[in-house]
């Protein structure tokens, strides 16, 4: 039982950071290397040379380790936490009875070695780019200063997982709580996002737009009681400068409604709008699926270019010197073992992402094939069976990710879209949405289309939907109503 506890608890560390790593897109899993590289001195870069073959081996035979660097490989660096004296390092024994020709005294580091590598690392890490400041890294920022226990912040944080670049949390309180690593309720969800709600910037964490703007009006927001029963009920009577119609159904003083309105037009209804990086003018694909001679789709990570790592040799040598100082052999073995689990944790997040790609575009063949219009309903949980793993992993696969395709660079959670049955056959809501846009550009701009007659039209076509769904696909193509549609025609 003793022994059984003890391994989950040496285990958790390296779940957690797995799942860390698993999560960040490419941009981020760079800047997370350059931070392990200064804080970790016995991981360094690695540089690939071209070194000739010994006498009698083969040319394509594994390179030796004459170099400067260790690598794990494939059989796992064991350390004992049992808190025994001694350190089951059998590999390491083995590979040293190797280098004793290799290595003399001048080679071994100094007690400034760590201070030297530091330096070095930080004059080769000079040139890496780093990615903006985003709305979630500033949330989660706020709340390293808030008074509260590490569940709870661990709790905020995947809530602030799905704020997306405008601010908002528009996915299903519930969704939210099943994602989650340990058991939630939508009752723990929706109090963590009240905390977030009081976070900066304000309307932060709204679900729709009354929502954001009525998180920004405070007790001293000036025409308070009038602002927000604008915000409430008004919103469709401003945006048609229908004043009137508000002084009569509010019975609030015209010009105080002026005023008020005034106000409200200094609100944000994109509070994540000031983290948007409009000088970077494109994404970092981390994935690139490309057609061949075969009329086939391969997956390839587009991760070549990051910082290669490995564990230096003379750090594990000094570790092996027999009377060394005890401190100085508890914090490289800390060392060493952390720099494993990073090199073991990209090495996973590699394999998980390229089965997680390689399984959506078996399921989205058409979409490459044939454009967008293509797509077929797929869920997270049909991958998360496919490949053999929780559905939360394929979540954090694809969170933030985006992929290069014949079609266009998409983000990974493009693919991911709900849909009805239709006679037997599964159809997209990106389908839908895709013929309503094509029936409003088609229709007789002098004449525009309301919903109920959008309704009809796609029931012709065969997608039986209802009038408050064509509403909410317009909204969300943005799309004006008809009778905006109109009066745009007459006044263009």
């Amino acid at each position: 039982m003793h022994q059984r506890m003890s391994q989950q608890m040496i285990l958790a560390p390296r779940m957690i950071q797995s799942m860390e790593i698993l999560q960040l897109p490419i941009m981020a899993l760079q800047e997370r290397i350059q931070q392990e590289l200064q804080e970790n001195p016995v991981l360094e870069l690695k540089e690939i040379e071209d070194t000739p073959s010994a006498p009698g081996e083969e040319s394509d035979a594994p390179p030796d380790l004459g170099d400067d660097s260790y690598d794990p490989g494939a059989k796992e660096l064991v350390i004992d936490e049992t808190g025994g004296n001694e350190l089951d390092f059998d590999r390491l024994e083995a590979l040293s009875k190797d280098w004793e020709d290799h290595f003399n005294e001048e080679h071994r580091p100094s007690r400034n070695g760590i201070d030297e590598e530091g330096d070095k690392k930080h004059d080769a890490m000079q040139n890496m780019a780093s990615r903006p400041q985003s709305l979630q890294d500033y949330l989660n920022e706020q709340v390293a200063f808030l008074d509260g226990t590490a569940g709870q912040a661990k709790l905020l944080r995947h809530v602030i997982a799905f704020v997306d670049e405008n601010g908002y949390i528009t996915v299903p309180l519930e969704d939210i709580a099943r994602t989650a690593d340990e058991p939630l309720t939508t009752e723990q969800v929706e109090e963590a996002l009240q905390v977030i709600r009081r976070l900066d910037p304000p309307g932060v964490g709204a679900r729709d737009l009354k929502e954001c703007l009525l998180l920004q009006v405070t007790p001293e927001t000036p025409h308070r009681d009038v602002l927000r029963a604008l915000i409430l009920h008004h919103l469709e009577d401003i945006q048609h400068n229908r004043l009137p119609a508000i002084q009569r159904r509010t019975g609030f003083d015209l010009h105080e409604i002026k005023e008020a309105i005034e106000v409200l037009r200094h609100l944000n209804p994109r509070p994540g709008s000031a983290f948007v990086a409009e000088h970077v003018p494109y994404v970092v694909p981390d994935i690139i699926v490309e057609r061949d001679e075969n009329a086939e789709y391969t997956v390839r990570l587009l991760d070549d270019w990051l910082p290669s790592i490995s564990i230096s040799r003379k750090y594990i040598d000094l570790y092996r010197e027999k009377g060394s100082d005890p401190r100085t052999r508890e914090y490289l073995k800390r060392k060493i073992q952390a720099a494993q689990w990073l090199q073991e944790s990209i090495e996973q997040r590699r394999n998980t992402l390229e089965k997680v790609t390689r399984a959506i575009i078996q399921h989205q063949r058409a979409f490459l094939d044939r454009g967008p219009e293509h797509v077929v309903p797929l869920k997270m949980q049909q991958i998360a069976d496919q490949v053999g793993v929780h559905v939360t992993t394929v979540s954090r696969a694809v969170d933030d990710k985006w992929v290069q395709t014949p079609r266009g660079v998409f983000p990974l959670k493009r693919f991911f879209v709900g849909g009805v049955t239709v006679d037997g056959e599964d159809i997209a809501y990106e389908k839908i949405k895709q013929k309503l846009h094509e029936l409003i550009d088609q229709e007789d701009k002098g004449s525009p289309l309301s919903d109920e007659e959008l309704v009809d039209k796609l029931q012709v076509s065969g997608f039986p939907v209802a009038r408050r769904t064509v509403t909410k696909y317009r909204k969300m193509l943005k799309i004006p109503s008809s009778r905006q549609r109109k009066v745009w025609s007459l006044s263009s």
